[in-house]
């Protein structure tokens, strides 16, 4: 039998892979359905329509994983790497990142800022930590540090095509010197 929480895991799985490769106008209940092999009544049961859809599956890319404790400065700082490109690798990807900077779905482009939001204020916490802490410049603005890391992803990928199996060291090589 086929739990609610399972269901929902595949409304969203679907949602953001059709967000990934094609971008968001792709996401409607209907192709959500094509793809997942889950009924439309069953999709509309949980979901009052497109945008409440896209809500609830832009809302899992916010940090799922916890950040590691206080005393372990380094594996935080690869930490707030790993998830500051999360919610664009893992998430959005560079389908859903194009529509955001050609603002060709303005609804998605809302429904994804509000998601940034929450996701971007657990990274800053932990920034805001390790200056506390002493562990990273306490002049460091913490959203220039996150647009830094999302911008060298995004740069990686528009100048290789890919990011590298070893982008996350080589970046946090470089920002564990600088900041």
């Amino acid at each position: 039998m086929t739990t609610a929480t399972n269901v929902e895991d595949r409304i969203a799985e679907s949602a953001l892979q059709l967000l990934r490769t094609s971008g968001p106008r792709s996401v409607t209940v209907q192709a959500v359905q094509a793809q997942s092999g889950i009924a439309k009544t069953t999709i509309y049961r949980r979901h009052r329509d497109r945008r409440d859809m896209l809500r609830a599956a832009l809302s899992r890319l916010v940090a799922a994983t916890p950040a590691p404790p206080r005393t372990q400065t380094a594996e935080r700082l690869r930490w707030v790497i790993n998830q500051a490109v999360a919610a664009v690798g893992d998430g959005i990807g560079f389908g859903g990142f194009a529509s955001l900077l050609t603002e060709e779905d303005p609804e998605f482009n809302s429904l994804f800022r509000e998601v940034l939001v929450v996701q971007r204020a657990a990274l800053v916490t932990v920034i805001e930590e390790l200056q506390s802490d002493s562990d990273i410049r306490p002049d460091l603005d913490p959203e220039t540090l996150i647009d830094a890391i999302v911008g060298a992803y995004i740069a990686e990928r528009a100048r290789t095509g890919r990011s590298g199996t070893d982008w996350e060291e080589r970046l946090f090589a470089m920002f564990h010197r600088a900041v």
